[in-house]
Order: structure tokens, then C-alpha cells, then sequence
């Protein structure tokens, strides 16, 4: 009888609870549909990256037509179809005017690369099904479905006694699906070029002095861990 007592006068007030908030459903304010939105740990904290050792290099431009080691041309990039264009004229790796190229000055980072991973499905319009597990900043990053939260990325360069900075902008050598080396650490897909996983700039080569084939370190860094240098002109927050 006591419980039934209490059962009663529970049910009693909660319609007095319902009734007192006609615009939603639950005495406990809880909208009738919620959406949830789950994120990995620490999405928002500057990470604290590993560098990435002993990686070959080869060098890459924009505007480099195709050839055998470089199968599909850098007219465009990955995430650009009008890179030459937005880039102001071809990156030529042999006519140089200190880190720019010679004739003009670029209007993007002369100081970019290429990584083996593209996190745009192919057609576009949606990221890879991956790439929300193992890019570390996704969902800090992520604007748009088929947005790239790759391109612009920083990643620091170690070569020698210097270090150098520099922008992540097309995706290569020779794979776009390498998320194992690029994101968890792996060895790079093997390749004709030496096992390369890296691409560099001409003014990445000219700062680091750095030759094709040799092997450097890398890893990603953010916006307020890249140092003062030649690359500072193009520093602008990152997502």
C-alpha cells in the first residue's frame, strides 16, 4: 500500500512538472530529438607531435609537367585545380631569385610539400571513411563534408643543422591512400623513387640544402610552433 501510496504521488508530480513546460515533453528538459555529436579525446589541445625519421625526398614544383618519375603532372594539385594560376606562375626549380622563383613573385608559400594522403574521397563532396579516426585534428579542423583539413597543414622539416617549415599542398609521391605512414607512424609505401615520402619545394631544398633521394625528419607542428623564417610571410591561423 505504501508504495502504491508513493507511485501515485510520483506520477502526480511529474504531470504538474510536464504541465509547467508546455514547450517541451519531459519534466527533465530534454528536447523531444536531440542530436549528438561525438568527438575523439582532447580534439581541441595543441598536440605535441612525433617526428617522423629517415624519410627520402624527392622535389616537386608547381607547374612540373609529367614524367616517369612524376606520373601525373603539377599543373594542378590535389586540392587545386588552378594551382600554376593561384600560385602565380610555374615554380621553376632552376631559375631562382634567392627562395622564389625567378621572373615573378608567387602570391602562395614557396615553402610547400607533398604527403602520400588525400582526405577527400575521390569525386569529392565527402572525406574519406578513415579520416575522422586518423587525422588527429579533424575534428577540430573539419568545416564541410569534402573540405580538406589536410591542405595548408604545417610540418616542420629537420635536415643537417636546420630545420625548416613548410605547407602541405598536394599529395604524393605516387599514393594519395597512405594514411598508415603519414598519420600511425608506418614506413611509406615502397616506390620507385627510393621509397620516398616526402615531396619538397625547390625553396625547401634550397633552405635545407637537402638533395633528392637523401633522408630527412619530419613532423606535423601548429601555426604558434612554427618558428620565424622565410615561410613567415604566409603565417595565418589554422583551423
Amino acid at each position: 500500500m505504501l508504495w502504491d501510496k508513493l507511485e501515485s504521488e510520483h506520477q502526480h508530480n511529474l504531470e504538474g512538472q510536464r504541465e509547467s513546460f508546455d514547450d517541451i515533453r519531459d519534466p527533465y528538459r530534454v528536447p523531444p530529438k536531440v542530436k549528438i555529436v561525438l568527438e575523439g579525446p582532447n580534439a581541441w589541445e595543441t598536440f605535441d607531435y612525433s617526428w617522423r625519421r629517415n624519410i627520402p625526398v624527392t622535389i616537386f614544383w608547381v607547374g612540373e609537367d609529367a614524367s616517369q618519375n612524376n606520373p601525373v603532372h603539377n599543373h594542378a594539385s590535389s586540392w587545386d585545380p588552378n594551382w600554376v594560376r593561384n600560385f602565380g606562375g610555374v615554380d621553376d626549380p632552376n631559375r631562382r631569385n634567392g627562395y622564389f622563383p625567378a621572373g615573378f613573385v608567387p602570391r602562395q608559400n614557396p615553402f610547400y610539400i607533398a604527403l602520400p594522403y588525400n582526405d577527400v574521397a575521390r569525386g569529392g563532396g565527402r572525406h574519406k571513411p578513415e579520416a575522422s579516426r586518423v587525422i588527429r585534428w579533424f575534428w577540430r579542423a573539419a568545416k564541410a563534408p569534402g573540405q580538406s583539413v589536410c591542405h595548408n597543414r604545417w610540418i616542420a622539416i629537420h635536415f643537417g643543422k636546420k630545420v625548416c617549415y613548410a605547407q602541405w599542398k598536394d599529395c604524393g609521391p605516387f599514393y594519395t591512400d597512405d594514411y598508415n605512414y603519414v598519420f600511425l607512424g608506418k614506413s611509406p609505401k615502397p616506390n620507385r623513387n627510393g621509397n620516398a615520402g616526402l615531396d619538397i619545394s625547390p625553396a625547401v631544398r634550397d633552405f635545407l640544402g637537402v638533395k633528392s633521394g637523401q633522408q630527412v625528419s619530419w613532423k606535423f607542428v601548429e601555426v604558434d610552433q612554427v618558428r620565424e623564417g622565410p615561410w613567415s610571410d604566409w603565417l595565418l591561423p589554422q583551423s
